[in-house]
């Protein structure tokens, strides 16, 4: 019986995502997620042992009768993080990671990791975001808005904070930082375990938005509060709390400086808090006085057009120094004190770990390709990884976690290492792709625009030469040309279909420095689409095989923007796009991200006319795939809709698929499977006619 097609199996196991471990605790016993199995979405709570290399199982979803039934909360909190599997998604655990706190449908749940054993807590639900406090003797969760405390025997539960109103809650990340920030929590321990420090999130300022389901129309539509460009923002403030609920709000210039980026409390220093101005120009760091609620100033960055956030600063060395990480003298480097500990060409992406005698960063160096743990000291930086590939690492005292990616195997593989020396290996239980994989890395143009170039697995040059597919995302940050196999599996898929698919990260991409980011501010349009025709033009330059004749593109959320730019700005080049969850008007899209590109569309409109695709839309002669789900609450459907009105308008054939209650990220496994195929036939047809 032959096996099943690639879109099947990838639909099924989630991109080949389902049964690898993730979310590791490194300690003497290393804590992680894994389901089953490759087709099994549920994830329970594993530990390794450190000494013996034995794992087990902690906590089981199944064996605590906890079905997955996901609140709207959990649900929007899982579109942010684009959590794709269910069970256990999350958990969070004491200082020696002896004790870990999770939820399962919305019950608080804690686990004894030393004698395995799992039990649940009775308190309100649904519950969000429980954490343990240093110490394993509180556990504080989000319920109902409030802020709340119970012991860990089950008693003494107890509200710190109460909403004062509808729209007002205690503890939780706002939209804008989950989306934008990468900060997914709002609240913080002190190291003692006797206070907490918590963000207070008032969204009446933000409209609203309604999403609403065309398929069924007797359903309500959804009311979201959405922060468009331009537009206002959720007020955050800041308050610390003892366990009797006593509050000391948190003083700083809020008006001057709206966004909370982060927090750090740790027994080296007072509380450390990020803030940003609104046009992130400038951001402060605050070192906060838990008893009054005062501020100091104690550290200040400007940039002429924004400062990037990186994971893991600020913080406080042991010795009480401040660590983070500045954009200067073409690298992002690691400071601590006042003395930078790297330069360029290492650009630090991350900090994971603060040590007594060295910090572990994550950085690439010469090429943006790989990323590589290194363990910093102010000698030097030392790489601790050293085979080609991604790695990524979780450290606590001497146990380190390594997990690693090549193009030499379809799975990552997790490590752990004790004082220096492997003393296991995490098992993995994901699915095989069974993709041969046929990748080239290349070096383009005068940018060196770092490409990847698949050809059909069995191609042989005289089958003639090949239409080409651009496969790229092609905005800031979401990096997709590296040196492993899971970024190209689709894209491996596609070219076996008959295509030469090129991907291509243009400028703005992480991993070359601060000038290369920065190579965009004020236009999101002309330096991503002139990168992928230049891209374009010299591979094929160095590979006779791909037909220039023959172009199409496909994208998804930036990429997809990026299609559509592609062949109404440039239908000499392009022949056909699939236009997949894209934005159009950047006036629908969020204010941290768009502002920090385009400024305020109050202030610079003429930006925001320049970066839409509606002023083009009377411009397309080439066919046009417009993919969109109707729930989606990121890139909403307005976009599609817009686009779609402007063509109709201007008498431009193009094709909709609206993906009935989907939200940005496909999840089902038969729209996963039958969309790659409907993209494969439009473009199959597009190109025929072309």
């Amino acid at each position: 019986m032959p096996s099943a097609s690639f879109p099947r199996r990838s639909a099924r196991t989630q991109g080949f995502t389902l049964g690898a471990p993730r979310n590791f605790t490194a300690g003497d016993s290393v804590l992680f997620l894994r389901s089953a199995g490759g087709t099994e979405r549920d994830n329970a709570l594993w530990a390794l042992d450190t000494e013996t290399g034995q794992e087990r199982m902690l906590a089981d979803p199944a064996a605590l009768q906890a079905e997955d039934h996901v609140s709207p909360a959990e649900q929007a909190r899982r579109e942010r993080a684009r959590e794709r599997a269910g069970g256990i998604t999350g958990y969070a655990t004491d200082r020696d990671g002896r004790l870990a706190a999770f939820t399962l449908s919305g019950r608080l749940f804690v686990a004894d990791v030393a004698a395995g054993t799992a039990r649940e807590l009775p308190v309100p639900q649904p519950v969000a975001d429980p954490r343990p406090d240093p110490d394993g003797r509180r556990v504080a969760y989000l319920s109902g808005g409030q802020l709340r405390v119970i012991d860990v025997d089950g008693s003494g539960d107890h509200a710190l904070a109460e909403p004062e109103g509808a729209d007002i809650t205690w503890g939780a990340a706002e939209f804008i930082a989950a989306e934008e920030m990468d900060r997914h929590r709002g609240y913080w321990w002190s190291p003692d375990g006797s206070r907490l420090l918590a963000a207070r999130v008032d969204e009446s300022p933000v409209q609203h938005w309604y999403l609403g389901d065309p398929s069924n129309p007797a359903s309500e539509p959804t009311a979201v509060r959405y922060p468009a460009a331009g537009t206002a923002n959720a007020d955050v403030a800041l308050a610390v709390f003892d366990l009797d609920g006593h509050r000391v709000d948190v003083d700083w210039d809020r008006r001057a400086f709206p966004y909370l980026v982060t927090a750090h409390w740790s027994r080296h220093g007072r509380p450390l808090i990020a803030v940003q101005s609104r046009d992130q120009r400038t951001q402060l760091v605050l070192a906060l006085d838990p008893g009054t609620g005062q501020t100091t100033e104690v550290h200040r960055d400007t940039d002429q057009h924004w400062v990037e956030i990186k994971p893991g600063w600020p913080a406080w060395s042991p010795d009480g120094r401040l660590v983070r990480i500045s954009a200067d003298n073409g690298a992002y480097r690691l400071v601590v004190g006042d003395q930078p500990w790297t330069a360029a060409p290492l650009q630090v992406r991350g900090i994971l770990d603060i040590g007594d005698d060295d910090i572990l960063i994550s950085a690439s160096e010469q090429d943006p390709t790989q990323v590589h743990l290194f363990r910093v000291t102010a000698e030097g930086a030392e790489q601790v990884t050293e085979q080609a590939g991604v790695h990524t690492g979780t450290r606590a005292g001497e146990v380190l976690v390594v997990a690693t990616s090549t193009l030499d195997e379809s799975r990552t593989r997790v490590r752990v290492r004790r004082a220096g020396r492997e003393v296991a290996e995490i098992g993995s239980r994901a699915e095989n792709p069974e993709v041969d994989l046929n990748v080239e890395l290349l070096r383009l143009g005068d940018r060196d625009l770092r490409s990847a170039l698949l050809l059909p697995s069995q191609y042989d040059p005289a089958d003639g030469p090949l239409p080409v597919l651009l496969d790229p995302y092609g905005g800031p940050h979401a990096q997709r040309v590296l040196s492993r196999q899971q970024g190209y599996l689709t894209s491996q898929w596609f070219a076996d279909q008959g295509f030469a698919v090129l991907v291509t990260d243009g400028r703005g991409m992480a991993g070359r420095g601060p000038d290369w980011d920065r190579a965009i501010a004020g236009d999101l349009a002309g330096p991503p689409l002139q990168d992928q025709v230049d891209a374009l033009h010299a591979a094929a330059a160095q590979h006779p095989e791909l037909d220039l004749g023959r172009v199409a593109i496909r994208g998804w959320s930036f990429g997809g923007y990026l299609a559509a730019l592609a062949v109404l700005r440039r239908p000499d080049v392009f022949h056909a796009a699939v236009v997949g969850a894209g934005v159009v008007d950047w006036r629908l899209y969020d204010t941290h991200y768009t502002e920090r590109y385009l400024g305020d569309p109050n202030v610079v409109p003429e930006a925001y006319v320049a970066n839409s695709l509606l002023s083009d839309a009377a411009k397309l002669e080439r066919p046009m795939l417009i993919v969109h789900g109707t729930s989606d609450d990121n890139v909403v459907l307005a976009h599609a809709l817009r686009l779609s009105a402007a063509l109709t308008a201007s008498a431009r054939p193009h094709t909709v698929l609206p993906l009935s209650g989907v939200s940005h990220m496909p999840t089902d496994e038969t729209t996963s499977e039958n969309l790659l195929l409907l993209q494969v036939d439009f473009l199959r047809n597009a190109l025929k006619r072309h």
